[in-house]
């Protein structure tokens, strides 16, 4: 037996555990101690900006800060951001939202740009958008087919979140 089917969790091990964490395919990760003031800032922007855009566009869409996603059994992940529509979930999200923000650190940056950036593209979500805050630079990729396509970078410029979300109403 391998250390990985020892150390196999499901959705209520996680349910019990004490601290910050999120469920990877069974195995437990630790999340990073409380963001910096400069993370929360940020959060609170695109939080604030997000929710403002979306208000008035779709009463079936809502914009979280840091809540839980159960994928399935054996993943549970907690973005920084997300827009989930229509999602019928109390504790935590059901299914995969439209637009995840991850607001990266150097504790996290390698986990955002790999292990969730293929998780969210393998969900189907169909925006991922990661903020560098030392660079003061988001990259926002776009699904298309099943894959991400890199949309660009993006320091000065505004993303219109009720444009982007108009066709798909």
């Amino acid at each position: 037996m391998s250390v990985a089917e020892i150390l196999h969790y499901t959705y209520d091990d996680y349910c019990q555990w004490e601290g910050e964490w999120e469920l990877i395919d069974g195995l437990p990760v630790s999340m990073a101690p409380a963001p910096v003031k400069r993370h929360q800032q940020l959060s609170a922007a695109i939080f604030t900006g997000l929710s403002r855009s979306m208000q008035d566009e779709c009463v079936a869409c809502e914009v979280l800060y840091e809540t839980d996603w159960k994928v399935n059994d054996e993943t549970v992940l907690r973005p920084d951001i997300v827009l989930a529509c229509e999602d019928e979930g109390e504790d935590y999200l059901t299914k995969a939202p439209k637009i995840i923000v991850e607001i990266l650190s150097p504790s996290t940056a390698k986990k955002d740009e790999t292990v969730k950036f293929d998780i969210y593209e393998a969900e189907g979500v169909q925006y991922y958008i990661m903020v560098y805050p030392d660079d003061l630079k988001a990259k926002v990729y776009r699904l298309k087919e099943g894959r991400y396509i890199k949309v660009g970078d993006f320091t000065h410029e505004v993303l219109d979140f009720v444009r982007v979300f108009r066709r798909f109403r």
